[in-house]
């Protein structure tokens, strides 16, 4: 297996041979689910929130007495039962977040990646280097490969990269030491320069 390196221009200028025991196996599939779950369980945020009738603004008197009004008893007019009472068993803010082994996440990117390979939507550059941060440029060097919808990963600092693509609605940036399953799976094509693939290859090996 091997897959190219292009140039800014979309051509092929050298080749990376792939391992066939990280990209050649089977895609795990189900690992996609539980790790994108707990990735989108992490980003909620957990902030919805209800007043018991101990916390509701109001009450405080008992509404009438005990005993000889003919109506039922009732300590308090903030009460569930009562209109602008309290909320029972309403939601609370909470933290919705859980971890997976480490295995299953570095077992899920490969895959992720792997699949990418699979489906010929990863794509390798030598360098994407912009002499200003236009998205024009940038966009002229992803539709020199018929790219549309993409996500790019590279690795260390590009400022002009990131002013460039952030204003692309179908592209995202990230480095490489951030590249998750969810973002990978979420985009047509993977874009990676060759030194971001060599560094995330070093980390799902």
């Amino acid at each position: 297996m091997m897959i190219e390196v292009l140039n800014k221009k979309g051509t092929k200028v050298s080749q990376i041979d792939l391992d066939e025991s990280i990209y050649g196996g089977e895609v795990k599939g189900h690992l996609f689910y539980e790790v994108v779950k707990m990735q989108l369980a992490k980003r909620r945020a957990g902030t919805a929130s209800t007043k018991t009738k101990g916390e509701v603004s109001g009450g405080g008197i008992k509404p009438w007495k005990q005993k000889g009004t003919g109506r039922a008893r009732s300590g308090s007019n903030r009460s569930p039962v009562w209109r602008h009472g309290g909320t029972v068993f309403g939601p609370h803010p909470r933290d919705y977040s859980y971890a997976l082994p480490k295995k299953v996440m570095k077992e899920a990117l490969k895959n992720a990646v792997a699949y990418k390979v699979k489906e010929g939507k990863l794509k390798v550059y030598d360098a994407i280097d912009l002499d200003a941060p236009k998205s024009k440029l940038a966009l002229e060097i992803l539709k020199n490969s018929n790219l549309s919808n993409a996500l790019i990963v590279i690795d260390g600092a590009n400022r002009n990269l990131e002013l460039a693509v952030r204003n692309l609605k179908d592209y995202k940036l990230i480095n490489a030491r951030g590249v998750n399953v969810y973002d990978i799976l979420n985009y047509d094509t993977l874009v990676m320069t060759k030194s971001a693939f060599e560094k995330v290859e070093a980390m799902i090996q």
